[in-house]
């Protein structure tokens, strides 16, 4: 069956439908990742856009039961060069298309994504629609159509829930985070809670947790306000880590800025370096806003990593607290796991703080 990907600027890709027989409206963005295109649909920070793989070949693994990000994915749709028909790996449980048919996810295959995608780099990430015909009413629709700004809270955990452990007490903050967080928590025996995103400053010290995970999740950090008292009130009195978009939560907590790039980050294969020791590790990422650094208090908050690319600011650290942040993945499901030394950086913070006498008590 033919179907159709609609930009906002009129321009119109023809193909074959994948997936759900719906129609579907999204911001249009591509990832550059070689693999993991299971981890990648169920990755919450994806909530309300549709996908391009830039790698030609997309599905030849198949979906299994364990790569699993998320069980329900918020993605609206999928742009593939070549959709793979028969899957090569013992794990496979079903293809592609109808693992994208079965969470109700329409697709598209058989466009030119290298176009596509050098398109998206010149004028940058834009609204589509995935339609079975396309007509100038489509274009129409796109036009007057407003993205939505609350995918935190349709991505996030609605009640608190447990992941028992042995070890440290962890509370994650849910912004749509990704199960690889729970798996390097609970691989370093951590007693996990995870919270839903507007749990207040004393409904988590209650908890009375050795640290505090900010997760990933998707949008405009801009539009989780509500969550900064939170952070304001926790830093100093409980060790504190952000991944992605508790990395720009943390950043606008302490008085930063953050803005919109032109077509983000999305993929795994970004190199970044560690100022303080020029260590490099290639990193998974995924997000269309960053930090400026212009508007960073150096007194307050200290640039620990830069994107090599583009500059842009992949870590802080506060100066004064047991608080930072990087704007990747060190979870890096899929992707290098280069850094995923930085959750036992965590671990260290919480053990040194707390061997220092500065535990916060349930009423602190």
């Amino acid at each position: 069956m033919e179907r159709d990907l609609v930009l906002a600027d009129g321009t119109i890709f023809h193909g074959e439908a994948i997936g759900a027989n719906v129609r579907t409206l999204g911001e249009l963005v591509f990832n550059t990742g070689m693999s993991g295109y299971q981890e990648t649909l169920t990755d919450q920070s994806y909530n309300a856009q549709i996908i391009v793989f830039t790698y030609p070949l997309i599905g030849n693994a198949g979906i299994n039961r364990d790569d699993y990000e998320t069980i329900q994915p918020t993605v609206k749709g999928v742009v593939v060069r070549e959709a793979a028909n028969v899957t090569g790996n013992w794990r496979a449980e079903m293809t592609l298309s109808e693992y994208l048919q079965e969470v109700g996810v329409p697709g598209i295959t058989g466009v030119d994504t290298r176009a596509l995608t050098k398109k998206l780099r010149t004028v940058g990430t834009m609204k589509a629609m995935l339609v079975d015909h396309a007509t100038e009413e489509s274009v129409n629709e796109i036009k007057h159509t407003v993205l939505p700004t609350n995918q935190v809270l349709t991505s996030a955990t609605k009640t608190p829930f447990p992941v028992p452990g042995t070890g440290r007490m962890v509370v994650v903050v849910d912004f749509g985070f990704k199960q690889s967080i729970l798996r390097e928590l609970t691989k370093r025996q951590c007693n996990v809670i995870v919270v839903p995103p507007k749990t207040t400053a004393a409904e988590i010290k209650h908890l009375d947790p050795d640290g505090v995970l900010l997760s990933n999740g998707p949008g405009n950090p801009k539009d989780v306000g509500y969550a900064l008292p939170m952070i304001q009130s926790v830093q100093g009195k409980i060790p504190l880590f952000g991944i992605c978009l508790g990395h720009q939560l943390f950043a606008l907590a302490n008085g930063a800025d953050t803005f919109k790039m032109k077509f983000g980050h999305r993929g795994f294969n970004h190199p970044v370096r560690e100022i303080a020791t020029g260590r490099i590790d290639f990193t998974s990422q995924n997000h269309g806003y960053a930090v400026d650094p212009a508007s960073i208090n150096r007194d307050q908050l200290m640039i620990t990593h830069e994107e090599i690319n583009d500059h842009t600011v992949e870590g802080l650290r506060h100066r004064e607290y047991p608080a930072f942040s990087v704007q990747f993945h060190p979870d890096a499901n899929p992707g290098p796991h280069d850094a995923d030394h930085l959750f036992d950086d965590f671990m260290d913070m919480m053990t040194t703080f707390k061997q220092q006498g500065k535990g916060v008590t349930a009423h602190a």
